[in-house]
């Protein structure tokens, strides 16, 4: 299991202890949030009652204003974002915006069996203790100065996001290893330029792996899912890995030398008492486990049946294990008695993240389907112009709009929700490859970096105290810039070799 935070780190002057309140509990209390319930309702109903305007059909009407009350709501969060889901599902269907069927089946679309596959995988691999000896190896193997243990901890964000699709456990994982590290090295919270730059660096490794790998975070899986949907195009685990690794790594590298500009600390720390504490953690888990074992061959097994998807139609006269059914498998691997490693009880599966997945994503796919996303295009198409840039100025201004989104909406599958069918729409509308687009923009969709109430890793990094808002606000701007740069120079260069056309 992860080491424990220790309670020393709970209250600093730099940030606020997680049991008082902080910016970001005062962020949620606005007006905004308390009166989200009633500003929803009148968004639907405004919408709803309005006439019909020329070139929309009712059912894109009904569609636009149901989700335009559940946006409303998931942005306010006056309520839980799984009930607000579950609300638009029921509009859905007594609007009669689409058919019962369709508005409940969405439970049963192979992107929630594989998020739920994900969570069983994620929970075996903590309880296994294999990331954690993993990472501390790594450490005490190749972290011999302070500007390598950092590199070290970015790599093991990068390795690790193959092995725990949730980019919640990867943190969970990598904050009490940062600071036990740090404790070593008696760096002072709120001072210690090493420990901002470790933990803002753990922020952005988290966010930029996550980008790189498909099953990185549910948004990703839902993003692929909208484009098979709508586009018609088809994006596997590999073709996912090609295209967004190298602009991931690419990004974190001038990252890392960003931040080792801007939070200088040399002659800080004493690095050669600190390694062998760690080396003693390392030391203290012993031979690797049967567990250990069986996570090692479930997860090999899992990661070569996704990495070779693509391929086996060729090897196997036609036959293929798609990466939702491989996930299914590896899932039934972890909970198989005497096989696996897992009860039932032990798997961490956050069924409120499922309702709220189902409840958006048919929320966004009546919102394609009834025309609602198609007309609601349109308009923003000749408010800003669109129609008028050229392919390429088309592709950067989506692109950085789409990293930037992310300031509003705090989740990344609402954002996905609200973005990928808008950006497929987008496409068709200006005879673009609506394949291309919505790609380049998926790899977007976690850099969720700038502000601790962006995201739960934001806030887990933030509560240990090492980093203000205004640094995370700062140094998050700047990673954005880069990614949103190296992605847009990627589209027209490193996207072309792949195959993609504009």
């Amino acid at each position: 299991m992860p080491v424990p935070v220790p309670e020393t780190r709970t209250e600093t002057a730099a940030g606020p202890s997680p049991k008082e309140p902080g910016p970001d509990k005062d962020r949620k209390d606005t007006l905004l949030r308390r009166y989200g319930i009633f500003l929803a309702a009148a968004v639907f109903l405004a919408l709803y009652l309005m006439p019909n305007p020329a070139g929309l059909e009712p059912e894109g009407q009904k569609a636009l204003a149901v989700f335009c009350g559940a946006l409303t709501l998931w942005v306010a969060g006056t309520i839980p974002i799984y009930l607000t889901s579950m609300i638009a599902i029921i509009a859905l269907a007594l609007t009669g915006t689409v058919g019962e069927k369709t508005a409940f089946g969405t439970l049963g679309f192979n992107v929630i069996w594989l998020m739920v596959a994900a969570f069983v995988l994620t929970s075996a691999m903590v309880k296994s203790d294999l990331a954690r000896r993993f990472a501390l190896w790594m450490v005490t193997r190749f972290g011999g100065t302070p500007t390598r243990t950092l590199a070290i901890l970015v790599l093991i964000n990068f390795v690790i996001v193959f092995f725990i699709p949730s980019t919640t456990a990867r943190a969970s994982l990598m904050v009490p290893i940062c600071i036990i590290l740090l404790e070593i090295y008696r760096a002072v919270p709120g001072k210690s330029n090493f420990g901002k730059l470790m933990m803002l660096l753990g922020v952005q490794a988290d966010a930029l792996a996550t980008s790189g790998v498909m099953t990185g975070t549910a948004a990703n899986m839902i993003a692929v899912q909208f484009i098979y949907d709508q586009a018609g195009g088809e994006i596997g685990y590999m073709d996912w890995l090609l295209a967004g690794m190298p602009m991931a790594m690419m990004s974190m590298c001038l990252t890392f030398l960003v931040g080792l500009r801007l939070f200088r600390f040399s002659d800080e720390i004493d690095f050669s008492h600190g390694m062998s504490k760690l080396e003693e953690q390392h030391r203290s888990l012993g031979p690797i486990s049967l567990a250990e074992k069986k996570a090692m061959a479930i997860f090999a097994l899992t990661v070569t049946l996704w990495a070779t998807a693509d391929y086996q139609e060729i090897w196997f006269d036609g036959f293929s294990i798609s990466i939702y059914v491989t996930a299914v498998i590896a899932a039934v691997l972890c909970l198989m008695p005497r096989v696996g490693l897992l009860e039932w009880k032990e798997a961490n599966i956050k069924w409120d993240l499922m309702i709220f997945a189902a409840g958006a994503y048919a929320a966004g796919n009546a919102l394609e389907s009834t025309g609602g996303a198609e007309w609601m295009i349109g308009g923003l198409v000749r408010g800003l112009g669109i129609e008028t840039m050229s392919t390429a100025a088309v592709y950067v201004v989506v692109i950085f709009l789409s990293m930037f989104s992310h300031m509003v909406f705090t989740s990344k599958t609402v954002r996905t929700t609200i973005l990928i069918p808008s950006i497929i729409a987008l496409a068709q509308t200006l005879g673009l490859n609506p394949v291309t687009l919505a790609l380049a923009a998926s790899f977007t969709l976690t850099y969720t970096i700038t502000l601790p109430p962006h995201s739960k890793v934001n806030t887990l990094y933030f509560a240990t105290g090492y980093f203000s808002v205004l640094e995370q606000l700062k140094y998050g701007i700047v990673t954005c810039l880069i990614g949103g740069t190296v992605i847009s120079v990627s589209v027209f260069t490193w996207f072309k070799l792949l195959g993609y056309d504009l």
